[in-house]
C-alpha cells in the first residue's frame, strides 16, 4: 500500500521541473544571435501559405513593415488578401502576381512570365531594407514548374537579402538546393483531408 501522498507528487513534478528550466535557461543565455531568416515552408500537408499568413500578421503586429508576393493564386478572393488591404495597408504591401495553377492556364509561356514579373517585384521588396518580412506565397511552385531558375533565386537571397530580412517561401516540393540553404525549414505532413472525401475548397479553411 503507497504511502505517498500528493504533496509528494506536487514536491517530485516541481524537482522535475526546476531541473527542466535550469537547463533551458543554460541553453538560453548561448542564444544571443539575430538575423534576417529565410524560412521555408513545404510538404503535401495543408497549412504551408497559412502559417507564412501567420508570420505576417505577427509581424504586423509588431509594427514591422512587411510585403506579400503571391506567385500563383493571384485571382483568388482570398481572407487574408481582404484582410491585409483592408485594414493593413500601411504596413503591408500585397502584390498578386499569379494568374492561377498551371493546369488552369495551360499556358507555359504566360506562366513563366507572370513568375517572373513576380520575382522581379520581390526581387524590388526584399532589397529595401525598412520591409523586415517579404513573404513569396508559393514560390516552390513556380520553381519546381521551371518557371524560375532556383539557382538565381537561391544566389539573390545569400548575396543581395539585406542583414536583418525575413524572407518566407511556401509551397509543396521546395527545392533541395532551397531547403538546404534554409535557416528554418517546416514540412507539412498530410494525414488526412476533406478534399479526399468530396469537401470542396471552403472560405476560412483554404481561402
Amino acid at each position: 500500500m503507497s504511502t505517498e501522498t500528493p504533496g509528494d507528487d506536487n514536491a517530485r513534478h516541481a524537482a522535475k521541473m526546476a531541473r527542466i528550466k535550469a537547463v533551458r535557461d543554460r541553453m538560453m543565455q548561448t542564444k544571443t544571435g539575430e538575423k534576417g531568416l529565410v524560412i521555408v515552408h513545404t510538404g503535401a500537408g495543408k497549412g504551408k501559405s497559412s502559417s507564412g499568413f501567420g508570420m505576417i500578421l505577427r509581424a504586423i503586429a509588431h509594427g514591422m513593415p512587411c510585403a506579400v508576393v503571391q506567385f500563383i493564386k493571384g485571382g483568388w478572393d482570398t481572407g487574408e488578401r481582404r484582410l491585409l488591404t483592408a485594414h493593413f495597408a500601411d504596413l503591408c504591401q500585397f502584390h498578386a502576381m499569379g494568374e492561377g495553377f498551371t493546369w488552369e492556364t495551360q499556358d507555359r509561356a504566360r506562366d513563366i512570365a507572370a513568375a517572373q514579373a513576380g520575382w522581379d517585384k520581390a526581387r524590388a521588396l526584399i532589397r529595401d531594407p525598412a520591409i523586415r518580412m517579404v513573404l513569396l506565397d508559393e514560390i516552390n511552385i513556380a520553381l519546381r514548374y521551371g518557371y524560375l531558375d532556383a539557382a538565381e533565386v537561391l544566389a539573390f537571397l545569400q548575396t543581395e537579402k539585406p542583414p536583418m530580412t525575413h524572407v518566407v517561401l511556401t509551397g509543396r516540393n521546395a527545392h533541395p538546393d532551397l531547403i538546404e540553404a534554409a535557416d528554418l525549414v517546416t514540412e507539412m505532413t498530410l494525414v488526412k483531408h476533406p478534399f479526399r472525401s468530396g469537401i470542396k475548397a471552403q472560405p476560412g479553411v483554404e481561402y
